[in-house]
């Protein structure tokens, strides 16, 4: 690799790390109001909303990355034409295959990266992101501690808080308990209580308060003041074994599924098609990266800017990325449709570096140039 490879590989990983950071940064404010209610609702800390957030971020490297290169790749050499960079460089001799040389490589070290991400990394950052909101939604403690809401605890069971000391006392309580069918419910209020964890299960232990409850046999509202009561709890809900679906499975466990559970067997079209995506998408970034690249650089330079071919570039990749999406969609059906994914990945960039070649250069040359040929 010579000092131009390596000026140019510089330039373009600097632009693509920056829009990178960009895409990121939004893709973690718009999934982070995700998981913003689910954290506030079961009273979690702020470092675990945002372990949500993170885990949640790297199965969008698939769509933030290739984006990023098209980007970076666009802007770097479309400022070096404007510099006359790339033009005393093919002035002086470099073929548009030299050109489009660290564009290509960069393009295959984030393929390569994808790579990892979607095979493995990806699908266990799913997983475990998943699996953590399970536990939270599971865990009835956490939301017993909420200030100045009534929280639901169980079917038939009301807690009001309103205020915490502290230390973890809960101040100016009122329950109203429901959950026996054969009795009027009742309502306790009191000053103060604390929740606690016994071998029965847990338990909020109230102190200086009243319990109300209506007979309805004698219409009449029975009063017993207390200085001390106990409430039990509902066992909060185990966390059940979840299911993992195709996107939360990493590669040797599509290859692999269980044939004797009955979802995995019914779920083995969609096995193949999560490991046709897992294939093909890492691949899109080379496709962008050498659609950009033979738009700037074949035919001749215009110092006065490179609008027009960047928009052309632009709505390539857009049309690429919109099929390809839709052929996903409709490759659980049809075997056509996952060979035409492929097609839709592979052929563009055989096109591509055809252009970018000598045998391309001279074909385009002899259209352009031979009068016999343009006739």
């Amino acid at each position: 690799m010579n000092i131009f490879d390596r000026y140019m590989l510089k330039n373009l990983t600097i632009a693509t790390v920056f829009v990178a950071i960009t895409l990121s940064v939004i893709i973690v404010l718009t999934q982070s109001l995700r998981f913003l209610e689910l954290v506030i609702e079961s009273g979690a800390s702020s470092s675990l909303f945002w372990l949500l957030t993170m885990l949640a971020l790297p199965r969008f490297f698939e769509v933030i990355l290739p984006i990023s290169l098209m980007a970076g790749v666009l802007f770097v050499y479309s400022r070096m034409v404007s510099d006359s960079e790339l033009i005393v460089m093919r002035a002086s001799g470099a073929s548009p295959m030299t050109l489009a040389r660290p564009a290509i490589v960069l393009a295959l070290m984030v393929t390569l990266f994808l790579i990892g991400m979607t095979m493995w990394a990806g699908p266990k950052s799913l997983r475990m992101m998943q699996e953590m909101r399970q536990e939270i939604k599971a865990q009835l403690s956490d939301v017993l501690f909420r200030e100045g809401v009534f929280n639901r605890a169980g079917s038939g069971l009301t807690i009001y808080v309103r205020d915490k000391s502290p230390s973890g006392e809960l101040l100016g309580i009122m329950i109203h308990d429901s959950r026996d069918e054969s009795k009027s419910p009742s309502t306790i209020v009191a000053k103060r209580g604390v929740l606690v964890n016994t071998e029965e299960g847990q338990q909020v232990v109230v102190y200086d308060g009243a319990r109300q409850q209506y007979n309805m046999r004698n219409q009449a509202l029975n009063r017993l003041n207390f200085q001390r009561y106990i409430v039990d709890l509902p066992d909060s809900e185990p966390v059940r074994q979840r299911w993992k679906e195709p996107d939360e499975r990493t590669v040797f466990e599509l290859l692999r599924p269980d044939m004797e559970d009955p979802a995995d067997v019914k779920s083995l079209q969609d096995f193949r098609l999560e490991m046709h995506k897992r294939i093909l998408s890492p691949f899109l970034a080379l496709v962008f990266a050498l659609i950009s690249c033979s738009v700037l650089l074949m035919g001749p330079f215009n110092r006065r800017g490179q609008g027009k071919r960047i928009l052309f570039a632009v709505a390539c990749v857009t049309v690429i990325e919109g099929l390809y999406l839709s052929v996903i969609n409709v490759a659980r059906q049809s075997d056509f449709a996952q060979f035409m994914a492929y097609l839709l990945v592979f052929a563009p960039s055989g096109f591509c570096l055809f252009l970018l070649s000598g045998f391309g250069e001279k074909m385009r040359r002899r259209v352009l140039y031979d009068p016999g040929l343009s006739q």
